[in-house]
């Protein structure tokens, strides 16, 4: 899902959620300006990956560390000119990607006056997953 227009100019970071059937993707900027994010299929991950380098100046491939990171860490690595990965600690970030599900897309109507608890995503979340682990790099790297 595109968001904005206009491509940027300076390099940006790939947040990747590697996933055995499906993977998360986000493209942000240094100044945390999102530009992209998507839920893909695992089996074209690689397809879309090269697709969003062809895309966007991507500078570095921040990935989360838990699920099947070694073996996607490696495919990565395996491919013509790889991008630099990074991995990144992803523990509770499925709970915090929840959390900011609804700040990303408030309820609307009589679902907004239900608790947090109660209210059902109706999509993947993976690439939430993905910004998140983008937000968890950039501050490792202001600390």
């Amino acid at each position: 899902m595109p968001l904005s227009p206009v491509p940027p100019r300076q390099p940006v970071i790939l947040g990747f959620d590697p996933g055995r059937q499906k993977c998360g993707f986000a493209i942000m900027g240094l100044d945390r300006n999102l530009f992209y994010h998507a839920v893909i299929a695992a089996g074209d991950a690689i397809a879309t990956i090269q697709t969003l380098r062809s895309q966007y100046p991507i500078s570095i491939l921040v990935m989360g560390d838990q699920t099947s990171a070694r073996e996607w860490k490696q495919k990565l690595l395996d491919l013509p000119d790889p991008l630099r990965v990074v991995l990144v600690d992803e523990r509770y970030s499925t709970l915090e990607a929840r959390d900011r599900y609804w700040q990303m897309f408030p309820p609307k109507g009589l679902s907004r006056l239900l608790p947090i608890g109660l209210r059902v995503i109706d999509r993947p979340i993976d690439d939430i997953v993905a910004i998140l682990l983008i937000e968890r790099y950039l501050e490792r790297l202001v600390k």
